[in-house]
């Protein structure tokens, strides 16, 4: 098993989500719904000064539904550059 993690700005949720349920993926998730933290693309502190702010997705799932949920990572990336979206896989220890 696999430790998939996705921390992304939280402008792009539902479209990762949606990107998942088609790619069939990621069904079976932990979801913090806000994050703060400084990334290659800025702070987001969900303050005054830096007020955008991050969520995270934690899933434990297979080789072959990682690389689905990477595809559909890939996807929104892709339509979102400047978004800071990332995507980290853990193995199981």
């Amino acid at each position: 098993m696999l430790r998939v993690e996705i921390m992304a700005n939280r402008s792009v949720e539902e479209n990762i989500l949606e990107a998942l349920a088609g790619e069939g993926v990621g069904k079976y998730y932990t979801k913090y719904p806000v994050i703060h933290g400084v990334g290659s693309t800025g702070p987001r502190m969900g303050d005054a000064i830096w007020p955008e702010e991050n969520f995270g997705l934690v899933i434990w799932c297979e080789k072959e539904e990682a690389l689905g949920i990477g595809r559909a990572v890939a996807a929104v990336k892709e339509s979102f550059p400047g978004e800071g979206i990332k995507i980290f896989g853990l193995p199981e220890n």
